[in-house]
C-alpha cells in the first residue's frame, strides 16, 4: 500500500481507456506503462476513465476529477473527425467509442478550467478537438522523416527509433526541461498536420512535424508531446521531467510555467 504522508490530499489523475479485446471479450484497458510513470512521477493517485459513453458522460466524472491523461494506443483517430475520409492505406484499427470520449473529457476538462495532457494519440485528439487535422503518412512520406519503424519491427524496436526534435524556446517544454532539443522515440503513423486553433507548437521534428503543443485556456494547462516518455522512463530523467510537469499542472502551478 502506498504510504505516503501526502496520499490523501494528492491530487487525481484520469486516464482514458481504450477499448481492446482480452481473451474474447472486449474490455477498458490501460497500459501499466502509462499509469505507473505517471501516478511515480507525477506523484498523484488515479481513475481509468471507461469510453462507455452509452452509460456515462464526461461532464458527470470532470468534477471528480484533478486533470486527465489521454494515453498512445494502437489505434487511430477517425478521418472524419478532421474532415478526412477513411483512406483504404490507411484502414485502422480504429477505436470510435474512445475518440468521442476524449472528444468529451477534453471540452470538459477545460470548461471546468482542469489540465488536460496527451502522449501520442493523445496530442492527435487534442489537436482535432482545437480544430486541428491530421496527415496520415508520416512513416512513408518521401518528404518526411520515418516516424514509425518498419511493420515487421519487434514492439521493443519499435520504441528505439528515434530522431531529434528542437524545443520551442521560452516554451513550457523548453523551461521545464531545461534544453533546447531532445532525442525522442517515434512511434506513430498519424501526426499533426495543421495546428489547431489557440495551441502553441512546442517542438518540431527536423521535417517540421510538430512534435509537441501546449496551451491555456480558461485557466486549463494543455499540454501534449507526439512521443512516448513513458517508455523505459526510469532510464530517463528528460521523461520523468514531463511527468512531474503533469503532477504540477495538477497542484496548480501552471501559471508560473506557462508564463
Amino acid at each position: 500500500m502506498y504510504d505516503s504522508p501526502m496520499a490523501t490530499t494528492r491530487p487525481v489523475l484520469g486516464i482514458i481507456c481504450c477499448t481492446r479485446t482480452v481473451g474474447v471479450e472486449p474490455a477498458q484497458a490501460v497500459m501499466n506503462r502509462y499509469a505507473v510513470p505517471a501516478m511515480r512521477y507525477a506523484d498523484v493517485a488515479a481513475l481509468l476513465a471507461p469510453n462507455l459513453s452509452e452509460l456515462m458522460t464526461a461532464r458527470e466524472i470532470a468534477p471528480r476529477l484533478d486533470g486527465v491523461l489521454l494515453t498512445g494506443s494502437p489505434s487511430n483517430v477517425e478521418g472524419h473527425r478532421y474532415g478526412a475520409g477513411e483512406a483504404e492505406d490507411l484502414a485502422g484499427p480504429y477505436d470510435p467509442d474512445r475518440d468521442g470520449m476524449a472528444q468529451a473529457l477534453i471540452e470538459a476538462m477545460i470548461e471546468a478550467g482542469k489540465p488536460v495532457f496527451g502522449i501520442c494519440r493523445g496530442i492527435q485528439e487534442i489537436n482535432v478537438a482545437f480544430g486541428g487535422t491530421l496527415r496520415r503518412d508520416t512513416s512513408r512520406s518521401p518528404d518526411l522523416l520515418a516516424h514509425h519503424a518498419p511493420d515487421d519491427a519487434a514492439f521493443a524496436d519499435m520504441f528505439e527509433h528515434e530522431h531529434k526534435v528542437a524545443l520551442t524556446q521560452g516554451g513550457v517544454l523548453n523551461r521545464a526541461l531545461g534544453c533546447g532539443a531532445l532525442t525522442v522515440n517515434s512511434v506513430h503513423y498519424q501526426g499533426l498536420d495543421r495546428l489547431g486553433v489557440g495551441l502553441r507548437a512546442e517542438a518540431h521534428a527536423p521535417d517540421g512535424i510538430v512534435e509537441a503543443v501546449s496551451a491555456t485556456v480558461n485557466k486549463a494547462p494543455v499540454m501534449a508531446v507526439q512521443w512516448h516518455p513513458e517508455w523505459r522512463v526510469d532510464e530517463r530523467p528528460q521523461s520523468q521531467a514531463y511527468f512531474a510537469l503533469m503532477g504540477r499542472a495538477l497542484r496548480g502551478e501552471w501559471d508560473t510555467l506557462a508564463a
